[in-house]
């Protein structure tokens, strides 16, 4: 092992992850990662299971070494998230796209490290912009450090992931750019708002399309480029990516609502209380034009929910209100559009795992 001393960074070579094998018995489940559910039919696959599995654990190892700082202030900031856990849906559908043609290709295992600190770098940002108190059930680092530490975490490891994929080609560092550019305009949109043109239900839609689409579909492009994948086959996973990612963000806003993000430490109604306009608020505005149930629910949502007792009951107001069902319609339908866009690659167990994988990340409970 080797630091270097421009960035503290504790690392092997010329800032690639160490390349060494876990051992035989560490497998994705045992590094404490939240599979999808839909991914427990690939388990069943005697072949595709194993290798997915044991890809995980390589990822996990190489996002802890990638993030290893010799400086004692930068390892624990950078460290904070990644120790918390996370679903890893970004470096799984890296991995899983791999599977369309040689996914033991090691650049396959750090473009998903890459696109998993790009991921990471993101929350610290979001979590300022959001002041959000908490993040998988533990302290936001803001929370920890203040804002600008957090800030500059979030800068670091986005430099780590640059690190990492300037190696990968010109190829790959062009879609990192490119999704970080939308990374950024998604955020200044959501940050500015609808133009008074615009209908704020497709501006939001556009604004989780940058912020979440746009790098669940390079999650899967750069796992299927560095696969050796045919490009007609990377387009339709690009293609699928960004709609399975927008299906992803508009579930959450649900389960948000529904109380279900219990599990993660995330009370229900953290997005209400923060004043932040997901879906179902933005179909409650739209119906409360007309519908005098949605008015009075829409009176609690937008009321002074400091206490928690105003929070669930505006909570429960709005799971009980017809726009949450039709929240989740409407994610589901952009589940099956990726489904849909699956459609020229040929039927067997990856593809399979695929739809798998779009329905999962909606039908989820956290």
């Amino acid at each position: 092992m080797t630091t270097s001393a421009d960035s503290g960074w504790t690392h092997a070579g010329h800032g690639r992850p160490e390349s060494d094998e876990p051992e035989p018995t560490t497998m994705g489940i045992a590094t404490g990662l939240q599979l999808p559910k839909g991914f427990a039919s690939i388990a069943a696959d005697a072949d595709l299971g194993p290798a997915i599995s044991m890809s995980l654990a390589k990822v996990e190892k190489q996002l802890h070494i990638a993030i290893a700082n010799s400086d004692p202030l930068a390892d624990a900031t950078t460290r904070h998230l990644m120790e918390a856990g996370g679903k890893r849906i970004r470096p799984l559908l890296t991995l899983l796209a791999a599977q369309l043609g040689d996914a033991s290709r090691p650049e396959v295992i750090q473009a998903a490290v890459v696109v998993e600190l790009t991921h990471l770098a993101t929350l610290y940002h979001d979590d300022v912009m959001d002041s959000a108190p908490y993040r998988r059930g533990a302290p936001t680092a803001h929370e920890v450090w203040g804002n600008t530490v957090a800030i500059l975490t979030g800068d670091l490891i986005f430099a780590r992931a640059s690190i990492l994929v300037s190696e990968l080609g010109a190829q790959a560092l062009g879609i990192q750019a490119r999704t970080f550019e939308r990374l950024c305009l998604g955020q200044l949109h959501e940050t500015v708002g609808p133009r008074p043109d615009q209908d704020p239900v497709e501006h939001y839609l556009s604004v989780i399309a940058d912020k979440t689409g746009s790098l669940v579909a390079a999650s899967g492009q750069l796992g299927a480029i560095f696969a050796g994948v045919q490009e007609p086959i990377q387009r339709v996973l690009v293609e699928y990516g960004e709609k399975a990612g927008v299906a992803f963000q508009l579930a959450d806003d649900v389960i948000d609502v529904t109380g279900l993000k219990q599990v993660s430490g995330k009370s229900p109604g953290t997005d209400l209380r923060e004043g932040v306009s997901t879906l179902p608020v933005l179909l409650l505005r739209k119906a409360a034009a007309t519908d005098p149930s949605a008015a009075e629910v829409l009176a609690l949502v937008e009321g002074d929910l400091t206490s928690d007792d105003a929070l669930a009951r505006a909570v429960a107001a709005l799971q009980a209100h017809a726009v949450t069902a039709e929240s989740w319609a409407i994610a589901r339908q952009w589940a099956e559009a990726a489904v849909d866009a699956l459609a020229p690659i040929p039927d067997g167990v990856v593809k399979s795992a695929l739809v798998g994988f779009a329905r999962a990340i909606v039908d989820r409970s956290a």
